[in-house]
């Protein structure tokens, strides 16, 4: 709520600056960069010529920017840098009223100035848009980083340690088929490799279905050399 109040008042507060500043500075284009030139010279400014075109161009386009809310921070130092130059060269040694070319309007406006430059000009105009832009925009891309590395973190992530841990704290590595944890090896040493049990092979199969006892009895019957008394042998 309180930023919403801050909000309005900022808003007021430009858009009335900006009126004034812009009269004045209309009133400079009006009267041509020359006379203005002259009136400053008179008045015993330093470089009145580069006075005059600074105080003109400023407070016409500044008191415009801050109107619209763009750029309120840096128009608000420039448009300062003015009034206080108006109070020091022109208005400083004549009283606070402005009837009495005092710098009371120039006192005002430049205080006012000092708090954009301090608060900023509120979140309803253009600085405000423009950041709310960007803030969703940084938001958006901290989202996607944020996805991007979930969706990695699984698949990059180390997989499945075959590292069995004793109590004591120490890490053995795990050896398939191996009675228990290998003892690591020495430096320069390479590691040996765990001894499996040899399995007996599977007899052949032959076509047919028959393996090698059938056909070890197939040759037996039909060897020529075996005597004719000699029976098969039985399996």
């Amino acid at each position: 709520m309180k930023r919403v109040v801050f909000d309005v008042a900022a808003l007021i507060a430009r858009v009335v600056t900006g009126v004034i500043f812009v009269a004045h500075g209309l009133q400079k284009w009006q009267g041509g960069l020359g006379a203005t030139t002259q009136m400053f010279g008179g008045m015993g400014i330093p470089l009145p010529g580069a006075a005059a075109g600074f105080a003109t161009v400023v407070e016409t386009v500044g008191g415009v920017f801050l109107i619209l809310g763009l750029l309120v921070r840096p128009v608000a130092l420039l448009l300062l840098i003015d009034m206080i130059g108006a109070i020091v060269f022109v208005h400083g040694n004549r009283g606070v009223l402005v009837g009495e070319g005092g710098w009371e309007l120039a006192g005002a406006l430049g205080a006012l100035c000092l708090l954009f430059l301090a608060l900023g000009g509120g979140r309803i105009g253009l600085d405000g848009l423009f950041g709310a832009i960007f803030r969703r925009r940084a938001r958006q891309r901290v989202a996607e980083d944020e996805l991007i590395e979930h969706r990695r973190g699984p698949a990059m992530g180390p997989g499945p340690s075959n590292v069995n841990v004793r109590p004591g704290g120490a890490e053995d590595a795990y050896q398939p088929g191996a009675g228990g944890p290998m003892p690591p090896a020495e430096p320069g040493m390479p590691a040996e490799r765990p001894e499996v049990p040899r399995q007996p092979a599977a007899p052949r199969t032959h076509a047919g279905g028959l393996d090698d006892a059938d056909m070890r009895d197939i040759d037996a019957l039909v060897s020529e050399d075996q005597p004719e008394h000699r029976k098969p042998p039985n399996r």
